[in-house]
């Protein structure tokens, strides 16, 4: 490559960066922003498939794609370990391979993903202050050597959205727990008016809860909600 082609090459690479920099900033959702990711991976390295997997527990789930399985997203998951997706996330380590990629031992073939017999893989921890929080996979159906440009580019991207992934995870725990709190104090509200009502004990208010769930067909929360609303519209005034 002569000293122009590499310039320009540095130069949007650059160019990219500075813009998913600005995303992160501005606060894009964070699946426009891997969506940008994996159209960048996907022109910058010509590879036949590009996959994003978060990590989720004790879990690396498939969250965004570009190859034909946009069925399989949220859906494909495997553990920590598992695969050579699963090693680099347990190793924090990138692994290359230019040909023969199922003869790895550390290769996992997915039964939902027949065609899944590719030559070169390439897998990079995404990062957040050592932790792993996912890991960008790049396949190809024909043999190919990873450059050292192509690696340093995807690890920085790896780097410059772990922080944002992590972020959404602790939100996304946040809100979990918040959801838990408030559910806890519905079921606990509907139970003291059941309790009242019928004469109960606590278990056998939860019990009847339960019961109404399965007749009505309706989460648990939802049968509170409107036992809590049907005591409050009894004590309006007329």
């Amino acid at each position: 490559m002569d000293l122009l082609a590499e310039q320009l090459e540095t130069s949007r690479d650059m160019d990219f960066l500075h813009e998913i920099g600005h995303r992160l900033a501005a606060a894009d959702p964070i699946e426009s922003i891997m969506d940008r990711v994996l159209d960048f991976i996907a022109d910058l390295v010509r590879c036949d498939s590009c996959l994003v997997y978060i990590a989720q527990g004790e879990k690396l789930v498939l969250r965004a794609s570009r190859n034909p399985h946009s069925d399989l997203l949220n859906r494909l998951g495997l553990q920590m370990g598992e695969g050579i997706t699963g090693w680099v996330a347990e190793h924090r380590q990138t692994v290359a391979i230019a040909r023969h990629a199922w003869t790895d031992a550390r290769f996992l073939m997915f039964n939902d993903l027949p065609e899944d017999r590719f030559e070169a893989f390439l897998s990079v921890p995404i990062l957040c202050r050592s932790r792993v929080v996912g890991v960008i996979n790049l396949q190809h159906r024909q043999p190919h050597h990873h450059t050292e440009r192509e690696i340093r580019v995807i690890t920085t991207i790896g780097f410059l959205v772990g922080a944002e992934l992590e972020l959404a995870r602790i939100e996304s725990e946040r809100m979990e727990m918040q959801r838990q709190l408030e559910t806890r104090k519905i079921m606990e509200r509907a139970k003291g008016i059941i309790q009242r009502q019928l004469q109960v004990d606590e278990e056998n208010a939860y019990l009847t809860l339960q019961k109404l769930s399965r007749q009505k067909r309706r989460p648990i929360r939802e049968i509170a909600e409107a036992i809590i609303l049907g005591e409050e519209l009894r004590a309006t005034p007329a």
